[in-house]
């Protein structure tokens, strides 16, 4: 099977307690999977390496983390021992800048009171902004005018789902 991932994760407050929301995103920025967990440890990574893999339904052939020293056990555990684990600090920019979302719509919240609900949040926002968001391959044009119809069709399809809800 064939594919790359970036794996990351940022911290987020809930209940007055840091919390660690791990993403995963595609070689194309696409969002694959997103998982808020109480700890940052080996249960936790593994958790998320299968979640991810069961939403994809393959295993990549790279994935690419910061480097936690759980990272690699999880990795050669759940994904096998053939998946290339890259740890460079530049492969991950793209997913370190789209914390910026989460974070910012966060940021001003100053974090959240339940576990569960920004469980919930975090889930549902990151895939309201994935489909949201023009799909487009690495360095593919597209225009202003055709992104704004893509995203004008997006938010009607999303509006009226939640109408009927």
């Amino acid at each position: 099977m064939t594919g790359s991932a970036g794996i990351e994760k940022t911290y987020l407050k809930v209940g007055g307690r840091w919390a660690y929301l791990y993403r995963a995103i595609d070689r194309d920025g696409n969002l694959v999977d997103t998982m808020l967990s109480e700890h940052r440890d080996m249960a936790a990574a593994q958790a998320f390496f299968r979640s991810a893999k069961s939403v994809t339904e393959m295993t990549p052939d790279q994935v690419t983390t910061d480097g936690h020293g759980s990272y690699p056990r999880a990795i050669r555990s759940t994904l096998g021992r053939d998946v290339e684990h890259r740890t460079s600090a530049y492969k991950n920019n793209r997913l370190e800048q789209d914390h910026r979302g989460v974070k910012g719509r966060t940021r001003c919240m100053r974090g959240f009171k339940s576990f569960a609900s920004a469980e919930r949040f975090c889930r549902s926002y990151d895939e309201l902004r994935n489909f949201l968001r023009p799909c487009t391959r690495h360095n593919q044009y597209v225009s202003a005018r055709r992104r704004r119809l893509l995203h004008l069709r997006r938010a009607t399809s999303v509006l009226a789902v939640l109408e009927a809800a």
